[in-house]
């Protein structure tokens, strides 16, 4: 379909776009090419044709079109979708947009009725209604896919409940915990990401549509049918805020930034986990790579890229952010890059979530190799330091000086373990200590022993295993 062609409807005489009336020459080539973008927002033409008919059946409702115009515009919506849907419709860049290609479309099939359907609004409200209600799917998509990730890992956690690994700070061993106290980190983590989800969803819930270019019309509107019918929660209150803000965009935006960090770090573990120098974990051949020159190896690519994907969402969410931060009241065209970095981000962000749950439901761990890692740097060693505080009532700061006398003894004799080391070398740098103190320094007394709310006891574990499959509904 082409501007300049007579037999489009949506052309004036002289031949120019929809909007062309005034203007006595085309645009230029390059003028055409960077003001379209109906390759990036063609993705929401379910979203317009929605917003196109809730519109059309108001303005039906309130009379301001009549029953043959309406019913004509329903039916050819409908068809219009069908073309779509089967791949035959005709996009073209001369029109600049989805919602001018769903218009002209629609004059074409079913005549002057499709050119009424424009009465009351503008692409300005139009194009804020179908990026809101994108946007609102979107999110419900995001949140569903964590839910599921979250499921897994719960999963795993209840089955590694009592599987004994090194807990890091700085990357250092620290003190032993169980994998399932350690994937149960996760969940939490993205639970809240949930609920940044669902507030992000919840407080761009508003329609703009009836808002036209940015002060509303003078036309009978019904504002709250619009709204009801699309599923808002309400009709935006202000028409230059309608039209004009993208709010509900950035943060979207950076909810996903957040999560994404998330899965980062997750993915992250996993490609430390399953490197020859930890071999905690391998992941399935289904989710390894492999090199084209050393045919040993076996890359945690999935993984990596979470990593990378990460870093883009992010990266869109600043760039959304920089775009309108100077933008005056109301629209400007700047604010048509905000649908292909927010498109961009939320596919990077389904990707990685798939990726991240096809991983961790299929990656398998190794109990020895994580059971002897985390007796590595003397990590029961503030055990030691609270049985001096509560069997001897020593202060912890001396607790804590003792315990690293201990610990400097243990390494110039060559002991791996505190549970290892002779009563009496205890004793020679703490008289009072017993023969009781021993029994409390392994790594699987060290576990059971956090057993705190919140703590990695497996006993722990598997309550909030238990909270958690009733809360994400696993046992239903």
């Amino acid at each position: 379909m082409s501007s300049s062609d007579s037999s489009n409807p949506s052309a004036s005489p002289k031949g120019q776009q929809m909007w062309g009336g005034r203007f006595a020459a085309s645009p230029d080539e390059t003028m055409k090419a960077i003001n379209a973008s109906i390759d990036v927002d063609q993705r929401m033409w379910r979203e317009d044709i929605a917003g196109s008919k809730a519109h059309a059946a108001m303005l039906t409702a309130t009379g301001i079109l009549t029953q043959e115009d309406g019913q004509a515009i329903q039916a050819g919506l409908d068809e219009i979708a069908s073309e779509i849907e089967a791949g035959t419709f005709p996009f073209s860049a001369d029109l600049e947009d989805i919602h001018l290609n769903i218009e002209a479309r629609l004059t074409e099939r079913i005549g002057d009725a499709g050119k009424r359907l424009h009465t009351g609004r503008s692409r300005n409200d139009q194009v804020a209604t179908d990026f809101r209600l994108w946007v609102r799917r979107a999110l419900g998509e995001a949140d569903e896919a964590l839910l599921g990730l979250m499921r897994i890992l719960v999963i795993q956690a209840e089955g590694h409940a009592d599987w004994i690994m090194p807990g890091f700070t700085h990357l250092q061993t620290a003190q032993p915990v169980t994998l399932g106290h350690h994937l149960l980190a996760y969940v939490e983590m993205f639970q809240r990401d949930r609920a940044r989800l669902q507030a992000s969803l919840s407080h761009g819930n508003e329609s703009p549509l009836g808002s036209a270019a940015l002060a509303g019309t003078p036309y009978p509107i019904d504002r709250n049918a619009t709204s009801k019918s699309l599923g808002f929660n309400r009709p935006m209150a202000n028409s230059l805020d309608g039209v004009a803000s993208r709010d509900f965009a950035m943060e979207a935006l950076n909810a996903l930034s957040i999560s994404a960090v998330h899965l980062s770090r997750l993915a992250e573990e996993i490609v430390l986990w399953t490197s020859s120098h930890f071999r905690f974990a391998r992941l399935s051949d289904s989710w390894s790579t492999g090199s084209s020159i050393m045919p040993q190896k076996r890359n945690p690519d999935a993984a990596e890229l979470v990593r990378a994907k990460a870093a883009r969402i992010s990266s869109n969410a600043q760039c959304l952010m920089m775009i309108v931060k100077a933008l005056p009241l109301t629209y400007a065209k700047d604010l048509q890059d905000d649908k292909a970095m927010t498109f961009e981000s939320f596919d990077a962000f389904m990707l990685s979530v798939g990726s991240m749950a096809g991983m961790m439901q299929s990656v398998t761990f190794n109990r020895d190799a994580m059971r002897q890692a985390a007796t590595y740097g003397y990590s029961t060693a503030t055990d030691l330091a609270d049985w001096l505080v509560r069997v001897l009532n020593m202060p912890f700061r001396e607790a804590h000086h003792v315990t690293g006398a201990v610990v400097k003894a243990a390494e110039v004799a060559g002991i791996a373990e505190l549970c290892d080391v002779p009563l009496a070398t205890f004793q020679t740098i703490e008289p009072r200590i017993d023969a009781s103190v021993i029994a409390l320094l392994s790594v699987e007394a060290s576990v059971d022993a956090r057993d705190s709310y919140g703590g990695t006891a497996p006993k722990r574990v598997l309550e909030q295993v238990k909270r958690l499959r009733q809360a994400l509904q696993l046992d239903a």
